[in-house]
């Protein structure tokens, strides 16, 4: 299995952001073809109370690599990374990996 996570910056306004991602953003990437499964993770202050790195993880799963290539390649695939400029002010960083 292979998994692409999207590591969401702290954006300028945090309601703003979880409130389109919630409503119009997972709506968008839940059309991805080929997607098995999509998590996600809003990110806490650490053990010392410090403030998080991050502000959400998604975590969107694919069966190999060639089903996730083929997923970002797609409409809905481009449509969803297209919509980033819309509410993810504070920047992403996308990850890909194989899961053991």
């Amino acid at each position: 299995m292979f998994k692409a996570t999207v590591l969401y910056s702290n954006p300028e306004n945090p309601e703003a952001f979880d409130r389109y991602y919630a409503e119009t953003h997972l709506p968008i990437a839940h059309q991805i073809p080929g997607l098995i499964k999509l998590e996600q993770t809003h990110l806490l202050p650490g053990p010392d109370g410090s403030k998080p790195a991050y502000h959400m993880m998604a975590e969107l799963y694919f069966a190999g690599p060639g089903e996730l290539q083929n997923a970002f390649g797609s409409r809905e695939g481009q449509a969803a990374t297209a919509d980033l400029a819309n509410f993810a002010s504070g920047g992403v960083t996308v990850l890909v990996g194989s899961v053991s």
